[in-house]
């Protein structure tokens, strides 16, 4: 063999050695950041994951305490029907037991209206699906009532501006 062509023989087999360490060394590289995307990919699902859980547990535990703050504030309420009945078991005097349930009917309703309980006025307005439930039609005892709420039979309620009984309505017709 000549000397120049052993010379290139070298050459070629160290280029080709170069070229497949390359090409080791290119691979191991994407081989590492597979791994390294694929752990980070992992952990965020897994942080996700735990999220939803969490949050999940966090809704559970809003509905089962949501009425919470109501139920507070009408206790005394309560008590004060019991102290009502025990008195008007004790007494005779109607006017007394009148004004008592009275008192507490505009202590029970304000408790409501401060939470954002408002009824839904209906009589004389103008028939709306929104707001009202026909029951049924009787004539209308005026030609300007056509159209319109001339009797309640059950109020209707709105809850922080949404409707959560439609107030139950006769139309004029």
């Amino acid at each position: 063999m000549d000397k120049s062509a052993k010379g290139k023989s070298t050459k070629k087999k160290v280029r080709v050695k170069k070229a497949e360490t390359t090409k080791t060394t290119k691979t191991t590289k994407a081989q590492e950041k597979l791994d390294d995307l694929n752990d980070k990919y992992l952990r965020l699902y897994s942080e996700f994951d735990n999220y939803r859980k969490r949050t999940a547990k966090e809704k559970q535990e809003l509905y089962k305490t949501a009425a919470e703050g109501l139920m507070v504030d009408l206790l005394p309420i309560l008590d004060d029907f019991e102290r009502a009945i025990k008195s008007s078991e004790e007494t005779d005097n109607i006017s007394a037991i009148r004004e008592g349930e009275k008192l507490i009917y505009n202590k029970f309703k304000n408790t409501l209206v401060q939470k954002g309980l408002e009824e839904i006025d209906a009589i004389g307005k103008v028939f709306d699906t929104d707001h009202h439930e026909a029951v049924t039609k009787f004539k209308a005892p005026s030609k300007d009532m056509v159209g319109k709420v001339i009797d309640q039979t059950e109020k209707g309620y709105q809850l922080n501006g949404k409707v959560i009984r439609y107030a139950k309505v006769v139309i004029g017709n």
